[in-house]
């Protein structure tokens, strides 16, 4: 474990996805500002497409609707995937707003 950055919260990937197609406004300390492509989005994180030069445990602070901004951090990547998991807790009712905000079609929200 060494070199790794110290993880705020437990990594919890087992909140149900919503498939969404959002571009999100993101700043990182290092990349500065940058739109990340949000393909999908759980209670927990949310995962993009889209080449991001990160490593696993950065963070980057994203713009949600409804949300507002919200730190995250890159849990894994691979080939042109990322997913992130956010630092603090979305309440139940809150989240259900975005998911509705995110996806336009009713079959496929909660």
């Amino acid at each position: 474990m060494r070199g790794r950055p110290r993880l705020t919260v437990t990594d919890v990937r087992q909140g149900t996805r919503h498939p969404v197609d959002h571009k999100a406004a993101a700043e990182h300390s290092r990349l500065g500002e940058v739109v990340l492509h949000v393909v999908n989005v759980s209670a927990q994180g949310f995962m993009i497409r889209g080449e991001l030069a990160l490593e696993r445990g950065e963070r980057i602070e994203v713009q949600l609707p409804l949300i507002g901004r919200i730190e995250a951090h890159l849990v894994w990547s691979h080939d042109d995937r990322a997913g992130f998991q956010f630092e603090r807790l979305i309440r139940p009712d809150d989240f259900s707003k975005l998911v509705d905000t995110l996806q336009p079609n009713p079959r496929l929200r909660p």
